[in-house]
């Protein structure tokens, strides 16, 4: 696992080594080596409201909106049901979803169309509390997974990485920056 930039972003040692559903999606033998780019932002809100906030990914992709909306500004307020995630289901309109854990975790695959680009990219997002009841702040961590078994796709992997890196450090603050406005409420 890689700690520095465009690898990692916002990550303490504890989120690198944390094992996440996505390790699994593109496994290390086999069908390639696969390279992680690891993301990560503290929450000063309770996990629930984070991960409420997390799924709504499902509606929008809280991103730059000119680049990765259409233009049109990703929701200020909660969807209602955004939070029903159902396996199959389109997350950021390019993964298709592969597993839920609950108020935890989501962890999708890139669908047929968007793996053309790039190759197959896994992705889980998690929340993870910094306390064990999940009432006090938390923490946002999103870990991607692409192939890197040959050098072609290690380069694809590194051009992703620093795009993501730009995209995905506005997203989770974006995140945040909603699930602590709606804390303090």
């Amino acid at each position: 696992m890689r700690s520095g930039l465009p690898w990692a972003w916002g990550t303490t040692p504890a989120d690198l080594a944390r094992p996440l559903p996505v390790d699994a999606v593109l496994p290390e033998r086999g069908e390639g080596a696969a390279v992680t780019m690891d993301r990560a932002v503290p929450v000063a809100a309770p996990a629930g409201l984070t991960w409420r906030w997390l799924c709504q990914t499902a509606v929008a992709p809280y991103s730059y909106d000119l680049v990765d909306n259409l233009g049109r500004r990703s929701p200020r307020e909660l969807t209602p049901g955004a939070e029903r995630l159902e396996v199959g289901q389109r997350m950021l309109g390019v993964y298709e979803l592969l597993a839920v854990d609950e108020g935890r975790s989501w962890t999708g695959v890139t669908t047929a169309s968007a793996s053309r680009p790039l190759g197959p990219i896994g992705v889980t997002y998690a929340v993870v509390p910094d306390d064990d009841a999940g009432g006090g702040p938390c923490r946002l961590v999103c870990r991607m997974t692409a192939r890197g078994a040959t050098r072609p796709q290690r380069l694809r992997a590194a051009a992703l990485a620093w795009g993501d890196l730009v995209m995905m450090r506005k997203q989770l603050l974006t995140l945040a920056a909603l699930a602590e406005r709606d804390a303090r409420r």
